[in-house]
């Protein structure tokens, strides 16, 4: 039971770090747009699917600034080390990878591909260890902009 919360908790910390890193940014050859955008995440926590979640977002134009910044996750747990062990950007990808150490060892990898302005696909990884327990998680998402912010 543990371990089943524990996953469900990294799946969602996954599926959050995602949709804070989808925002948009001028970096990329033709950058993301600011605007509305419609994120789509489908967990998958130790092989066994789970529902889509979508969330809507606005994406200002201060936002899109930094693609590296705002796609890429901040490590804070409680009782653990975390470092950033890889981190690449290019104009039409991103991929970074954590290692955390500690009372949960844990490591969570993250690859976007910036398809079009207006459209991006990632997926994230998460594997970890707790008491003995090691739980997988991967989050595939899609970002689509919708339009203009409400």
């Amino acid at each position: 039971m543990i371990a089943k919360n524990f996953a469900l908790g990294a799946a969602r910390l996954a599926v959050l770090a995602l949709a804070v890193a989808g925002a948009p940014c001028p970096a990329a050859a033709d950058g993301l747009q600011p605007g509305y955008w419609k994120i789509t995440s489908t967990p998958e926590v130790n092989g066994a699917p789970a529902p889509p979640q979508e969330k809507m977002r606005c994406m200002s134009p201060a936002e899109t600034a930094d693609l590296g910044q705002t796609f890429s996750p901040q490590a804070n747990t409680i009782n653990a080390t975390c470092e950033r062990v890889e981190h690449a950007l290019t104009p039409d990808s991103l991929t970074w990878r954590l290692a955390c150490t500690g009372q949960v060892t844990m490591e969570v990898a993250g690859a976007f591909k910036f398809e079009t302005p207006q459209r991006y696909v990632a997926e994230v990884r998460t594997q970890m260890t707790i008491v003995g327990q090691t739980v997988s998680s991967r989050v595939t998402i899609e970002g689509e902009r919708v339009g203009e912010c409400p």
